[in-house]
């Protein structure tokens, strides 16, 4: 399964550089780790990934899949979708709305937007089938952990990569 934007082999080299930039041991399991996530298009969690690299490592163990995949995620090779950790987050609140999640601490917060509650559907999402709801989930340093960092108490939360803009203001 050949992911959309660059081969399994590109992906795999730029892994052993990010490691080896920030001074990260390269094991066997991380390497199969990061295989297995950049084989795949599905955007798997923890569990799939876990059983896939098992099939090949019957000795790798979920707690290392995880540990894997947040120190992935800490070298800005992957990005995670939905919530954050291994908890699922639950939301009393079923009016339409909008999520700022704090990617330091994981505060997130509900906020409403007339101008995102109308936001068109690109025609190409048709093509994974209909869709029933949208929100958005806009991602950043809360005031708390931006003071907190400003002031030396915390590291600096890793920045999102985002990929340039094209003209038009498509992604």
């Amino acid at each position: 399964m050949e992911p959309v934007g660059g081969g399994v082999a590109r992906r795999l080299e730029q892994f052993k550089a990010a490691c080896k930039k920030a001074g990260v041991k390269l094991t066997h399991q991380r390497l199969e780790v990061f295989r297995e996530i950049a084989a795949n298009t599905e955007h798997p969690d923890a569990e799939t990934v876990f059983r896939g690299v098992r099939e090949r490592v019957p000795t790798v163990s979920l707690d290392t899949v995880y540990r894997t995949l947040w120190l992935l995620d800490g070298l800005g090779l992957i990005t995670t979708l939905g919530p954050r950790r291994e908890s699922v987050r639950f939301d009393p609140n079923l009016e339409h709305h909008h999520h700022y999640v704090c990617v330091q601490c994981g505060r997130a917060k509900d906020f409403e937007s007339a101008d995102l509650n109308v936001l068109t559907i690109p025609a190409s999402v048709k093509k994974f089938g209909s869709v029933m709801a949208t929100h958005v989930e806009a991602r950043g340093l809360c005031a708390a952990c931006a003071k907190k960092t400003a002031s030396g108490k915390t590291p600096a939360a890793r920045q999102p990569r985002r990929k340039p803009s094209k003209p038009g203001g498509e992604r």
